[in-house]
């Protein structure tokens, strides 16, 4: 078992007057942990995954020119638009996949959407080249590139309509999640971003040359980011404002393209200059929020539904477990005012 440890709570006990005096002795951040998978099409040169529906993946892969894939977990199937020079699978919603393709020459390049069994291409009116990349139900994202310059679309199924943040050269939309929309765009710099339906917001990570803002999976969101060195690969939390590093095992850069659920799919590059795709899957860490009543104190953890220990220390140092459950729940310690002083923390 790894330990989550969000944070460590302690209760002093004075002259009980008003009940349990609670401290907060430490606050340990938490660290999301991950596990990776990497993801070779066999036989291929290099292989990148952008888009994951449960447990089905989608991406692309090069041997002599592009084709896309479709990855259920144990095979890989090829997937290629009729008479196109290079295919590229984007997104997948259930049974749907959205991408692009160029044709013979590699000059023009429109979107598809894929449903199984037929390919239809997607094409913004008026657009010299349309880009699709993201899917959830009927709606899709992409850009389409204009006479001057690149714009983002929403396309519902009918109508396209024109996703543009306010003041940058260009908009590029990637990721969607019921109606809220991610993508990047350049005004000053490369930047990352979140749309609402009403509303941009900006997504930089701390320190970053340039960020870049992909997949969207409820409060969570995936891209990379550039520093002096290298790319690197992230996860973004819109409820704490953080951002996590995903660092595949070899990875010397890395990129994070789609999100369902706990799941994540990307692609890194090795110190041997080769592409693989990969899958992280995401644990959430706990969260522990402690309170008092009376003479009882009362921690209420919340985090992956995977059996948790709470465990007692009064020394920071030996720790006895005391309680186990499946979060969400609220352990109540009634023999905390027996103790000068007494630890919680909660254990996976």
């Amino acid at each position: 078992m790894k330990a989550k440890i969000q944070s460590v709570a302690g209760s002093c006990v004075g002259a009980f007057t008003a009940g349990i005096i609670l401290i907060l002795l430490a606050t340990i951040p938490a660290r999301a942990q991950f596990t990776y998978s990497t993801l070779d099409v066999p036989g291929a040169e290099s292989t990148s995954a952008y888009g994951i529906s449960t447990n089905n993946i989608v991406g692309f892969y090069l041997n002599g020119s592009y084709e896309g894939f479709l990855y259920n977990g144990s095979n890989y199937a090829t997937l290629s638009f009729p008479g196109a020079g290079d295919t590229y699978a984007m997104g997948i919603s259930g049974n749907n996949v959205t991408g692009y393709y160029n044709n013979g020459n590699g000059t023009t390049s429109e979107g598809f959407l894929y449903n199984g069994s037929t390919y239809a291409t997607l094409s913004v009116p008026g657009s010299s080249q349309t880009l699709a990349v993201g899917i959830s139900g009927t709606n899709i994202v992409g850009a389409y590139y204009t006479a001057t310059g690149v714009v983002g679309f929403l396309y519902n199924g009918s109508t396209y309509t024109t996703l543009s943040v306010p003041g940058a050269n260009f908009t590029v939309a990637t990721g969607v999640s019921g109606n809220d929309v991610t993508g990047s765009c350049y005004s000053n710099g490369y930047e990352g971003f979140f749309y609402n339906g009403s509303t941009y917001t900006m997504l930089t990570v701390p320190g970053a040359a340039s960020t870049y803002a992909y997949g969207i999976s409820g409060n969570y969101i995936v891209g990379d980011y550039a520093t002096s060195g290298s790319t690197r690969a992230f996860l973004y939390d819109m409820n704490s404002g953080t951002y996590t590093t995903l660092s595949p095992p070899g990875a010397t850069s890395a990129y994070a393209y789609g999100m369902s659920g706990n799941n994540i799919v990307g692609g890194y590059m090795d110190s041997g200059g080769h592409g693989h795709g990969f899958l992280a899957t995401f644990v959430p860490p706990i969260n522990l929020t402690a309170a008092t009543a009376g003479r009882q104190f009362h921690l209420t953890v919340s985090g992956p539904a995977s059996t948790t220990v709470v465990q007692v220390s009064t020394n920071l140092q030996g720790w006895i477990p005391v309680y186990t459950n499946t979060p969400p729940f609220t352990f109540t310690d009634t023999t905390a005012a027996s103790f000068p002083r007494r630890f919680y923390r909660a254990w996976q």
